[in-house]
């Protein structure tokens, strides 16, 4: 009789759905976990925004050959746009890198909103924003502290701000932390937190991506231009390939991808980084690390080429010899390095623009946003470049970096006179005792 008792008192498998009104949980977000992606509310599909100009010259074309003339005609106009920011300098690339991460930002965000806007979330669109400023408070700052020593040391007010830098961050963000916590419902619990942990991936995505992208520029232009560059050479070559050549699918989040785009970008775009990188290498304003000159007020790509931008005389596989009738050939360095950067390009980097397909897909849209006529958004543009700021930034620690004397230096110079002259005995005799300084020198 009890064990009857006990199975007549246990719930079923449906029990979830008569719980007690009481239960912080609402019967549209228990709807919510249970459904399958086709039930994903729609997104307001994006509004053509093609300048009227183009389409009336482009009105007796098929849309194929329409899109294909308007992404070339807006690919060119992007390109332009971008070297005359590279003619601008580094501080410009730094602002375009930060003015794409706020957009990137601004649309992944909207899709949440979009998506989740008739359960009017209090406070969720003005802590997202909120966070974004807290996270690139915390990144700017640490570029500051790096990279701007001994301009910070030299103004009080500054200093404050760069030796507390990490304290204030975490207060800023636990400021927001508490206001989500305030802004709780007690029925929308779950999906608050869903739009949470939404807003925290997207700034994982844009902002630290973005921080590595300016780290990478601080290494030499080079480091910034030829990775980004062979991305986008790759979008393009697999683009054109695919357009002319595509007959086999390659994978089924992005039907329009074929096999054949694919292999042809990869060739071009490892054939394209090599010749790029000759060209850059043969100029310090390319590969010298930017610095910032206090006594100046600007930033500064001067130095002496280091060995990976000084040209060396290789010897040609025998394989090749006979083909280029070469035995020997003068290359730089970083070209060898180049042909690693796009192949990745090449062969990884697609994975993140199959990645953002598989979230479009997700939530029924077809691009982030409709900023680039033929292109989608900006997020559409970058969904590549991201992951590629990664590789750069781990290959350039793991087989570039060794110390740096100009970082040293500056570090050295913000260091109380008692520190300064403790570190100078200690070198003096270290030097001293590997017989490099005589030891009746005196400083």
């Amino acid at each position: 009789k009890n064990i009857q008792m006990n199975r007549a008192a246990a719930p079923g498998p449906n029990a979830a759905f008569h719980l007690p009104r009481e239960v912080d949980l609402d019967e549209g977000l228990v709807d919510l976990d249970l459904r399958n992606d086709s039930d994903t509310p729609d997104v307001p599909p994006p509004t053509d925004s093609t300048p009227e100009i183009l389409k009336r010259a482009l009105s007796g074309l098929s849309a194929r050959w329409k899109n294909w003339w308007i992404r070339g005609i807006l690919t060119l106009a992007m390109i332009s746009v971008f070297f005359l920011i590279i003619y601008m300098g580094s501080f410009m690339l730094m602002l375009l890198v930060l003015g794409i991460q706020v957009k990137c930002f601004h649309e992944i965000i909207t899709i949440g909103y979009r998506v989740y806007h008739s359960y009017d979330l209090p406070w969720f669109r003005s802590l997202s924003w909120y966070f974004l400023l807290c996270v690139n408070y915390f990144f700017y700052g640490e570029t500051v502290a790096d990279y701007f020593g001994t301009f910070v040391q030299r103004r009080e007010q500054l200093q404050f701000l760069i030796r507390y830098h990490r304290f204030i961050s975490f207060a800023l963000y636990l400021a927001g932390f508490c206001m989500f916590v305030l802004s709780l419902v007690k029925k929308h619990y779950r999906l608050q937190f869903y739009m949470f942990a939404w807003t925290h991936v997207t700034l994982l995505i844009t902002v630290t991506q973005s921080h590595l992208v300016i780290q990478n520029l601080f290494e030499g232009m080079i480091w910034f231009l030829v990775p980004i560059s062979s991305v986008i050479c790759n979008d393009i070559a697999a683009y054109i390939f695919g357009f002319f050549f595509g007959r086999t699918p390659l994978i089924k989040l992005s039907p329009k991808k074929t096999w054949e785009g694919f292999i042809g970008g990869g060739f071009s775009t490892v054939l394209f980084g090599f010749v790029f990188s000759y060209f850059l290498a043969q100029h310090q304003y390319f590969v010298c690390p930017v610095e910032y000159n206090s006594e100046t007020n600007r930033f500064v790509t001067e130095c002496e080429p280091s060995e990976l931008f000084q040209l060396k005389k290789y010897s040609v596989p025998l394989l090749l010899q006979a083909v280029l009738g070469w035995e020997t050939v003068n290359m730089y360095p970083f070209q060898m390095h180049s042909i690693a950067l796009s192949t990745f390009a090449s062969l990884i980097g697609p994975f993140g623009g199959f990645f953002a397909s598989g979230f479009k897909r997700a939530f029924k849209i077809k691009d982030f946003a409709d900023t680039i006529p033929g292109h989608g958004g900006i997020m559409d543009r970058f969904d590549c470049q991201y992951l590629m700021a990664t590789f750069v930034h781990v290959y350039i620690t793991s087989f570039i970096r060794g110390p740096n004397p100009s970082k040293v230096l500056k570090q050295l110079l913000v260091l109380q006179p008692e520190q300064q002259l403790n570190v100078y005995r200690t070198l003096k005799s270290h030097l001293v005792e590997k017989g490099i300084l005589q030891p009746s020198l005196r400083g």
